[in-house]
C-alpha cells in the first residue's frame, strides 16, 4: 500500500529527528555533557516515541506534523527537519485519497509562500495578486484547476491540471514558483496594484515591438525567432503563464532548451521611474538602426516606485566582466559589487575551483582531446566573472539591447563549454590550450601535424550573428581561414572544428620549403623555423603574435606535457556524422 517498507523506515527516522529538533515538544531528560548519559536519554526518548505512535495511522502522523510546524519556536518559518520529514512522507505515500491531495497541495502551497484553505472538494492556494482553485476527486485526482489574476474572473489552466493528472507535483510546484514570482510584487496594496499595471503595460509595449518586420536568416523558423529577432521568442502573460523571453538556442542542437529570462518587478534600494501607460506610440516608428523610438518621459504618465523591472534569467548565465560593464551602461540601474561574486572565468563554466583546467574529450573516430585552460590566464581581474541570474531595467528601450549583450555572451559560452566535460581525463591525442585574448575573441593553440611547430587559430565574435576564425603559423594556407570558420558557425564546437580542421590539415601536404628545413635541421624549433619564412610572413606572424599576446615557444611551455585520466563523451551534432563537417 505504501510502497517500499525501507522507505517508510527512513521517513519514520526522519520525523523522529524532526520530533527531537523541534523544542516546542516536551523532553524527558535533561541533557549533560556526559556523552554516555545523552546517549542512553536519546534512546530512551526514541524509545518512548516509537512505542506512542506505532498504533497510529499515517493521518494522524500529517496532523502530528502539521501541529508541530504550526508551534515551532520560530513563526515566521516553520521548522526545517518537519518540513522534510513530511515531504518525505508524502513522497512514498500514492495520492490515493481527497486528503492526501490536499496535503500534497497545501505542502507546495507552503513552500512557496502561499496561503492555503479548502471546502468540501475544493482546495485554494492563495496569494495577494492570484489564487489557483483546484476542484478534487474522491478517490484523489483532480477535475479542473482555474487560476485567477486579480480583479479577473477564474479561468481554466489545462497545464497546471494535466500536471496534476499525472501526479507530476515537482513539475506543478516549478510552474507554480514562475507564477508566484510573477505576481510576486513588493510594497503595499496601493503600490502592488499600480506596480502590476505597469507591468502589464511594458507587456503590451514588448509585445507590439515583436510585430516589427525583418528578414528571416535561418532555414528553421522557430531557431531564427529566438536567436535573430528584436526579442526573441516573446511569451505573452496569461493567467497561468508568466511573461517570458526565449532569446538564444545553440544552433547546432535543436533539442536544447532555450535561453529563458521571465519578466517580473522586483524591489529595489533606491526608487526608479516606471511607466504606467504605453510609452510605444502607434503607427509605430523606427529610428535609422531598426529599433521603435518611444515617446518621451514627459510626455508619459509614470511614477517613482522602490522597484524595477527585472529579467531572471533561467538558468543562469555566466557573465564576463566587460559584459557586465555593458549591462549597467544600457540600464543605468548600478549592480552593487557586494551582490556579485566573481571568479576566474573558465570555473564558472565548468563549476571546478583548479588552478588548471584541463578537459578530455572523445570524439568520433576516436580521437581524443585535451583542453588546457591555464590558470594564470584566466586569473587576472580582466578575465573574471559572476553568474548572473537577473538583470534589473526600468524601461522597454531597454530590453532589445539587454537581449542582444546577453545572446553575445551565450554564443561564447557556447563556445567555451564546448571545450569543457565534468570528470577525470585520460591518455589523449592532440593536446589544445585556450586562452582569452580580448573580451569578444579567444585564441587556440596546438601542434600542427607532419610539422614539429605550433599553429594558433584565433576565434573572433564581434556580436552574436558574427563569428570569423583567423589560422595562424609558418605556412599555413590562409584559404583554411574560411573553411573553418563555416564548420564552426554550423556545428558551434571547438573540438568538432579542430578535429575537421586536422583531417583537411593531415590531407593537405606541408610545404615543401618547411620539409626541407626540417630535413636539414632537424634539431631546429619552431621559433627558428618562422625566423627563416620571407619578409611577408615574418610581418604576419609577428603582429599575430602581438595581438595574441603569445609567442609560439610560450604556448608550446604551456601545453599539458602529461596525459590525465578519464574520458567524457561530449555533444555532438544532431545526427553524430563528423564527416559532413570536412
Amino acid at each position: 500500500m505504501f510502497g517500499c517498507s525501507s522507505e517508510l523506515a527512513r521517513c519514520s527516522s526522519q520525523l523522529t529527528d524532526a520530533m527531537l529538533a523541534d523544542k516546542s515538544l516536551p523532553t524527558p531528560f535533561v541533557c549533560t555533557n556526559e556523552e554516555d548519559f545523552q546517549r542512553a536519554a536519546m534512546s530512551s526518548i526514541i524509545s518512548e516515541l516509537h512505542l506512542k505512535y506505532a498504533a497510529k495511522t499515517w493521518n494522524d502522523t500529517f496532523q502530528l506534523v502539521r501541529r508541530c510546524m504550526d508551534t515551532t519556536r520560530d513563526n515566521s518559518k516553520p521548522c526545517e527537519p518537519l518540513v522534510r520529514a513530511l515531504k518525505r512522507l508524502q513522497e512514498v505515500l500514492n495520492v490515493s485519497s481527497m486528503n492526501v491531495m490536499r496535503s500534497r497541495l497545501e505542502m507546495i502551497a507552503k513552500q512557496h509562500g502561499m496561503g492555503f484553505h479548502f471546502t468540501e472538494a475544493t482546495c485554494y492556494l492563495t496569494a495577494d495578486l492570484f489564487y489557483l482553485e483546484v476542484a478534487l476527486l474522491p478517490c484523489g485526482g483532480v477535475e479542473e484547476v482555474k487560476v485567477a489574476p486579480h480583479g479577473g474572473a477564474p479561468v481554466r489552466s489545462e497545464a497546471f491540471l494535466q500536471l496534476l493528472k499525472s501526479k507530476h507535483f515537482a513539475g506543478f510546484s516549478a510552474k507554480l514558483k514562475d507564477l508566484f514570482t510573477q505576481y510576486n510584487i513588493p510594497g503595499d496594496n496601493d503600490v502592488k496594484f499600480k506596480l502590476f499595471a505597469a507591468l502589464q503595460h511594458l507587456s503590451k509595449d514588448l509585445q507590439e515591438m515583436c510585430h516589427l518586420p525583418r528578414v528571416a536568416n535561418e532555414s528553421c523558423y522557430q531557431m531564427d525567432v529566438v536567436n535573430n529577432s528584436i526579442l526573441g521568442c516573446f511569451i505573452p502573460g496569461k493567467e497561468d503563464c508568466p511573461l517570458t523571453l526565449q532569446f538564444y538556442s545553440a544552433r547546432a542542437d535543436l533539442k536544447a532548451d532555450p535561453q529563458v529570462a521571465q519578466i517580473a518587478v522586483c524591489p529595489s534600494h533606491v526608487t526608479h521611474r516606471l511607466q504606467i501607460a504605453s510609452v510605444l506610440p502607434l503607427p509605430l516608428q523606427l529610428d535609422n538602426q531598426g529599433y521603435p523610438v518611444f515617446t518621451p518621459w514627459t510626455d508619459v504618465p509614470h511614477e517613482t516606485f522602490p522597484a524595477c523591472f527585472v529579467l531572471k534569467l533561467q538558468p543562469a548565465i555566466p557573465i564576463m566582466v566587460p559584459f557586465v560593464d555593458k549591462i549597467s551602461r544600457i540600464t543605468e540601474v548600478a549592480i552593487p559589487n557586494s551582490d556579485l561574486q566573481w571568479a576566474p572565468f573558465p570555473h564558472l563554466l565548468t563549476g571546478s575551483d583548479g588552478q588548471d583546467n584541463v578537459f578530455t574529450l572523445r570524439l568520433s573516430g576516436d580521437a581524443v582531446h585535451t583542453y588546457v585552460f591555464p590558470g594564470e590566464a584566466w586569473d587576472s581581474p580582466a578575465h573574471k566573472g559572476v553568474m548572473m541570474d537577473s538583470v534589473p531595467f526600468t524601461h522597454p528601450v531597454h530590453v532589445p539591447n539587454l537581449v542582444e549583450v546577453l545572446r553575445h555572451q551565450c554564443v561564447i559560452n557556447t563556445l567555451l563549454s564546448s571545450c569543457t566535460s565534468p570528470g577525470p581525463v585520460s591518455a589523449c591525442d592532440q593536446h589544445f590550450e585556450i586562452r582569452l585574448e580580448t573580451d569578444t575573441s579567444f585564441s587556440v593553440t596546438f601542434h600542427r601535424p607532419h610539422l614539429d611547430s605550433l599553429a594558433v587559430l584565433l576565434v573572433d565574435i564581434p556580436n552574436s550573428h558574427q563569428l570569423a576564425c583567423r589560422l595562424f603559423g609558418a605556412g599555413m594556407d590562409a584559404s583554411l581561414d574560411g573553411h573553418v570558420s563555416d564548420i564552426m558557425k554550423r556545428c558551434m564546437s571547438v573540438p568538432l572544428t579542430l578535429q575537421a580542421l586536422y583531417i583537411k590539415m593531415e590531407d593537405a601536404p606541408p610545404p615543401v620549403s618547411i620539409l626541407a628545413m626540417a630535413e636539414n635541421e632537424p634539431s631546429t624549433s619552431s621559433c627558428v623555423l618562422m625566423e627563416d619564412l620571407s619578409a611577408p610572413k615574418q610581418e604576419e606572424n609577428l603582429a599575430a603574435s602581438e595581438h595574441l599576446n603569445v609567442s609560439p615557444s610560450a604556448a608550446a611551455a604551456n601545453l599539458c606535457p602529461v596525459a590525465p585520466e578519464g574520458v567524457v563523451e561530449p555533444c555532438l551534432t544532431n545526427n553524430g556524422q563528423q564527416s559532413e563537417l570536412v
